[in-house]
């Protein structure tokens, strides 16, 4: 079934710019009421300015993802003054100043991990209850990156790291989440967002398009939100090397199904 917007509630976080944004717009042209989280105020206001001369419903909060206390704040204006939320999409993140692993600071990996990870896990606990609690279909969508499935940018192993997390996070959240509650990762490709180098931004896809491609694909309720079809090249060459160390060194056995976790687990549960 395909989630239904208009007159709902969608709740952005890092929503005031780039694929935010651009997400941001394309469920107010679904007639959704769109609440942004940024902790940006003049970039915020920007926003919420330009989404409502589109004619949209807007409100916008100044948040610190990190917060699990302003991100509880968010989630209050959300639900109990705009109500109904059909859809929340943690994603706001930052990028990493570049450095190998043996020199970037831990500093920096603490950084890049408390907004790209850590305040993921935070939205998904905060807005996952209260979507439980209300009981209707929605969703919730964790952005994550083509940095989630393979090594896309190089010196950036922090960022690497934080969105293979957030794999993780969402797989994992998926298998516990109730079935009216559809859970996803978006997956962008090379976008044209400020986290891109100024010298590169045009050469990413146009975050318009990138909207217009992936917002089917979350009110389709999709596991995998994708937009870059020449990722499947570098997936494929991750996956075929993994399964190749299986063919030959761990093949299939008969009664191998015996180590399988996931066998076990729901064996000893009844």
């Amino acid at each position: 079934m395909m989630l239904d917007l208009k007159d709902r509630t969608v709740v952005i976080t890092g929503g005031a710019t780039g694929i935010g944004l651009g997400l941001a717009k394309a469920c107010g042209e679904k007639g959704a009421r769109v609440v942004i989280g940024e902790r940006r105020p003049a970039r915020l206001d920007e926003a919420v300015s330009a989404l409502r001369h589109r004619g949209y419903s807007a409100h916008g909060v100044v948040v610190d993802v990190t917060s699990a206390e302003q991100l509880e704040a968010l989630a209050g204006e959300a639900f109990d003054t705009a109500g109904d939320v059909a859809l929340v999409i943690n994603n706001a993140g930052v990028g990493q100043r570049p450095g190998s692993v043996l020199d970037t600071p831990l500093e920096e990996l603490q950084r890049v991990m408390s907004v790209n990870f850590q305040a993921v896990w935070q939205g998904c606990q905060v807005f996952g209850r209260r979507l439980i609690e209300q009981g209707r279909p929605a969703a919730i969508y964790n952005t994550g990156s083509e940095n989630s499935f393979f090594v896309a940018v190089h010196n950036a192993a922090a960022y690497v790291a934080s969105k293979h997390a957030v794999l993780g996070l969402t797989d994992a959240l998926r298998s516990e989440m109730p079935a009216h509650i559809a859970v996803g990762m978006i997956a962008p490709g090379f976008v044209a967002t400020e986290l891109i180098p100024e010298a590169m931004r045009d050469l990413g896809m146009p975050v318009d398009e990138f909207a217009a491609i992936t917002l089917p694909q979350i009110l389709a309720g999709e596991r995998y939100v994708v937009s870059h079809g020449y990722n499947q090249v570098r997936i494929d060459e991750r996956y075929h090397s993994m399964r190749d160390a299986y063919t030959r060194s761990a093949p299939r056995e008969e009664g191998d199904e015996r180590y399988d976790v996931k066998q076990l687990r729901e064996r000893y549960s009844k």
